[in-house]
């Protein structure tokens, strides 16, 4: 029996797949997103790098000018000087910060913080004075509802205008004071312009994601179309070519021992030979336009055409004998059925060993070995020195690279190369449960 494996099988562990990431959110009620306190940071901006930076530095400018805003209308304006000047400013600033983050949760610390200015300054108002908002007030309450409207369907952002505009007009109608003014205008309009503002960047934002998506699938629709026609293509030619002159050939072996005056049982026996091997390429030839045909993984393979495994290797090894190579075959191990994956594999190497025996080692002696292993199945293909030299064979060559590429699919391994004492081996070594997809998945069978 021929030296079996020579190799290792190693397989690496498929790499992880990452998680797709959600590109919406389920809709939920709109009193619910009012009173979420839930983490939604700015939606980051691609390159460069220091522009994605622009808008937080942009906002902590903002609170930090604000804040001393604040304070210094509280103290100039309505003349008050205590500690909750310096609390109602780190507020207003801090609200603008964390709007950054948590929008929603921000946007109501700013109304508690715009409603504890109001109470604080309502005895303070002079003539002239504007109350319940200080006239830095509007404006620095603007950037919550522009962060907040970044980030909320617009149904929310009507509520996060319509809600501090309305609380302005009530608490005017119960409580303004004497001598101050209104300050219900200038919130409407601040607050409006603040939240369509938002509004709009979100839209653009939202089309310019959705058409970036679009776009991505338009190109992967593009490449599949442009593979599939390619795939159409060579499944013409193959048809017009291969399939032509095989017909061919099966008829003139079907009709050749009627032109022959008494021909011979060998004769016979071997034009019956090459019929069948035809018809047999036939059949594989249809299987394989049915797959490139098909658009659909595993359509073309279909449940009437089931793919070749070990158990005909008898078959295969007749056939080769037919053709005047000496086989013989050898199986160690307890033979037992394989994943569809292996089966396939094993038997396309076996068949690719033995037509490489046929073409390039006429009259040699071939030794096919099959071991079933406890987790890997091992295959050898060797045949002795040619006893005649090789007709010239057409072709590129890829005969052995298509097959290192079918055990590499499987983490498997081949090797092949010349014995010591003349002739060639090829040796492989197959894993029974190989990772991944099987090769009938992966890579069809051409």
């Amino acid at each position: 029996m021929p030296r079996l494996g020579g190799v290792n099988a190693q397989s690496e562990p498929p790499a992880p797949v990452p998680a797709p990431e959600r590109e919406g959110r389920a809709p939920v009620g709109v009193a619910r997103q009012l009173f979420t306190l839930g983490r939604d940071p700015l939606p980051p901006m691609k390159r460069p790098r220091w522009l994605a930076r622009l808008p937080h530095a942009l906002v902590g400018y903002l609170a930090v000018f604000f804040g001393f805003m604040t304070s210094a209308q509280l103290q100039d304006h309505y003349d008050v000087h205590d500690p909750r000047v310096v609390v109602l400013s780190l507020f207003t600033g801090f609200s603008i910060v964390a709007a950054m983050f948590r929008p929603v949760a921000a946007w109501w610390l700013g109304m508690v913080t715009a409603g504890f200015i109001a109470w604080v300054i309502h005895r303070e108002v002079g003539p002239g004075q504007t109350w319940p908002w200080t006239p830095i007030g509007p404006f620095a309450f603007a950037p919550l509802v522009l962060l907040v409207a970044l980030r909320v369907p617009p149904k929310v952002t009507a509520w996060v205008i319509g809600i501090p505009v309305a609380s302005t007009g009530v608490a005017e109608m119960l409580f303004k004071p004497e001598h101050g003014q209104s300050s219900a205008i200038i919130a409407l309009l601040v607050c409006g312009f603040a939240g369509l503002l938002g509004y709009a960047l979100r839209a653009t934002r939202l089309a310019r994601s959705q058409l970036v998506a679009q776009e991505s699938l338009t190109e992967e629709e593009r490449a599949r179309r442009t593979l599939l026609e390619e795939r159409s293509r060579i499944a013409r030619e193959l048809h017009d070519v291969v399939a032509h002159h095989m017909s061919v050939i099966s008829i003139q072996a079907q009709v050749a021992p009627y032109l022959v005056e008494n021909p011979s049982e060998e004769l016979k026996e071997n034009l019956a030979g090459i019929r069948e091997n035809a018809l047999e390429a036939l059949t594989e030839l249809r299987r394989v336009l049915g797959v490139l045909r098909s658009e659909q993984p595993g359509e073309g393979s279909g449940p009437h055409h089931p793919q070749p495994t070990l158990a005909e290797l008898d078959g295969l090894v007749d056939n080769v004998r037919g053709a005047g190579l000496e086989v013989t075959t050898e199986i160690a191990g307890v033979r037992r059925p394989l994943t569809p994956g292996v089966e396939l594999t094993a038997y396309r190497i076996v068949q690719e060993a033995l037509s490489n025996c046929l073409r390039h080692a006429p009259g040699s002696r071939v030794e096919v070995g099959i071991a079933y292993g406890p987790r890997e199945l091992h295959l050898c293909v060797a045949n002795s020195a040619p006893t005649r030299p090789a007709p010239p064979s057409p072709g590129a060559g890829h005969g052995l690279l298509g097959m290192r590429e079918r055990a590499g699919m499987l983490g498997g391994e081949l090797a092949a190369g010349p014995r010591p004492g003349g002739g060639y081996e090829v040796s492989a070594v197959l894993p029974m449960d190989p990772p991944g997809p099987s090769p009938s998945e992966t890579k069809k069978d051409v």
